[in-house]
Parts: C-alpha cells; sequence; structure tokens
C-alpha cells in the first residue's frame, strides 16, 4: 500500500515538473519572438536606407555622366567650329591667291604683247606719212591702192587685237594720255583744250603704247 502512494506521488510530481518545464519553454519563447521582432524592423529599415542611397548615387552617377556628355560635345563643337573657321581662312586665301595670279599672268601677257605692238606704230606711220604724200592724180593708181589697202588692213589688224588710237583734238589735255609739247593760239578750240595732233598716239586695253604728241591752246 505504502508503495503505491509513493509511485503516485512520485508521477504527480513528474507531471507538475512537466508542467512546468512546459510553461517555463513556453515563456521563453515568448520572449525570443518578441526579441526577434525589433530586429526585424530594424533589418526593414536598414534595407529601405540602402535602397534610398543606392537611387542617389544612381542619380548622382546619371547626372555626372551626363555633364560630362554634355561638356564633351560642347568641346567637339568647339572644335568643330575652328576647323570649319580654318578651311574657310585657306579657301579664302587660295581664292585670293588664285585671283592675283590670273591678274598678274594676265597683266605679264599684256605688257608682253603690248611691247612687241610698240613695235608696229613706226611702220603703221610711215604708211600714212607715204600715202598723204601721194598727189590727187595719183591716188587712183593701182600701186597707190594697193598700198592703201595694205595699210587699211593693218589697222584693222591691230584694231582687232585691242589697239586703238588716243582721242586728241578738242579734248583736255590728260597728261595720262597726252604730251604737250607747244602751245598755239586757235580760235577753233577753246582755252586749255588741244588745238593739234603733231603725232598720233595709241593704247592697247588700258596701256599707252604711245602718248598724242599735240599742241595746247593758252589759257
Amino acid at each position: 500500500m505504502a508503495d503505491e502512494e509513493i509511485k503516485k506521488e512520485a508521477a504527480e510530481g513528474t507531471a507538475d515538473e512537466a508542467a512546468e518545464a512546459g510553461k517555463e519553454a513556453a515563456e521563453n519563447e515568448n520572449k525570443e519572438t518578441a526579441g526577434k521582432e525589433p530586429e526585424t524592423e530594424k533589418q526593414t529599415g536598414s534595407e529601405e536606407d540602402g535602397k534610398e542611397v543606392k537611387t542617389e548615387n544612381v542619380k548622382k552617377f546619371r547626372k555626372d555622366k551626363a555633364s560630362k556628355a554634355d561638356k564633351e560635345k560642347e568641346a567637339l563643337k568647339e572644335q568643330v567650329a575652328a576647323l570649319d573657321d580654318k578651311v574657310k581662312r585657306q579657301l579664302a586665301e587660295f581664292e585670293n591667291f588664285r585671283n592675283r595670279t590670273e591678274k598678274e599672268k594676265a597683266a605679264s601677257y599684256d605688257n608682253g604683247a603690248a611691247n612687241v605692238l610698240k613695235k608696229f606704230l613706226p611702220v603703221l606711220d610711215n604708211f600714212e606719212r607715204g600715202l598723204a604724200t601721194v598727189p590727187e592724180d595719183k591716188k587712183e593708181d593701182p600701186f597707190v591702192q594697193g598700198v592703201d589697202k595694205v595699210y587699211k588692213q593693218f589697222v584693222t589688224e591691230l584694231e582687232n587685237l585691242g589697239v586703238e588710237p588716243i582721242e586728241a583734238l578738242g579734248l583736255p589735255l590728260d597728261p595720262n594720255l597726252h604730251n604737250a609739247v607747244t602751245q598755239q593760239e586757235s580760235d577753233e578750240y577753246e582755252p586749255g583744250t588741244i588745238c593739234a595732233e603733231l603725232q598720233k598716239g595709241y593704247k592697247y586695253h588700258d596701256i599707252v603704247l604711245r602718248y598724242s604728241m599735240v599742241a595746247v591752246v593758252p589759257e
């Protein structure tokens, strides 16, 4: 009988200990759960802060990249503008050089042609002097007619080359075209104008081959 009571008490003690142990385990679990909740919230906040920082860094990186690209673009524009200006200047210089060369070439040609044409003027003078001495009754002579035709052909060819006589009679004296060698009284022409042409002058384009030798009415 005593043994059964002892066993009963032992069983009851074991049950109580087991209940106590279970209660203690539940309390510990609640404590652990309560302790873990703030840590989870802390971790969540840290993650949000990390995302914000990452977003800001991405924005800053993109902004810096865009700013750098703009600077490079502006630098390229400046380089292109400088090269364009340089090319335009070189083209303008080349155009000026070509125009200057063409003018010098034309002037050189004209000067060379003028030097040759000057040598024909005495021949032209001799034709005119010879024909001027022919008597009126001899002007229909075949020989005289032949010489006159050669003279006219000669004058025509000189005109085709650009040679033309310098006008003088009745015009004011022009030192660029006329060479006044004497003065003569005249009732026909105004004072200061040319009243006589002693030797005919000629010019080739803008080049004077020979100045007109003239007499001027005194003022």
